[in-house]
């Protein structure tokens, strides 16, 4: 049996933004928000599996109240960039399926 403590993981869910690059110009950007507690789950096997065969490597499921997401697409958690690939909605919650942004397919 998994112990999973609940809402005691931090994380910043990333949205896209308008905003200015380093020179200026019209771009968009990515906007850090603020923190909401989640819990860190783990990743089911099937879930890995169904993944990986779409060409993904899921890291790290997320479970957080459906009040705190809003469509982002990406977050970080304990420093570490993670788009979300997959969003399982459960009513009050929901839960990210998410992969590490710096993953190199190949």
């Amino acid at each position: 049996m998994i112990i999973v403590s609940r809402w005691s993981d931090v994380i910043q869910l990333v949205s896209e933004g308008e905003g200015v690059d380093e020179d200026g110009f019209p771009a968009v950007i990515e906007v850090v928000g603020g923190e909401v507690f989640a819990s860190k789950l783990p990743v089911k096997s099937s879930e890995f599996y169904q993944a990986s065969q779409a060409g993904y490597l899921i890291a790290a499921t997320f479970k957080l109240r459906s009040i705190d997401y809003q469509g982002e697409e990406a977050l970080v958690f304990e420093g570490e960039p993670y788009r979300i690939v997959r969003t399982y909605d459960k009513g009050e919650f929901v839960e990210l399926s998410c992969e590490k942004r710096d993953v190199e397919h190949g």
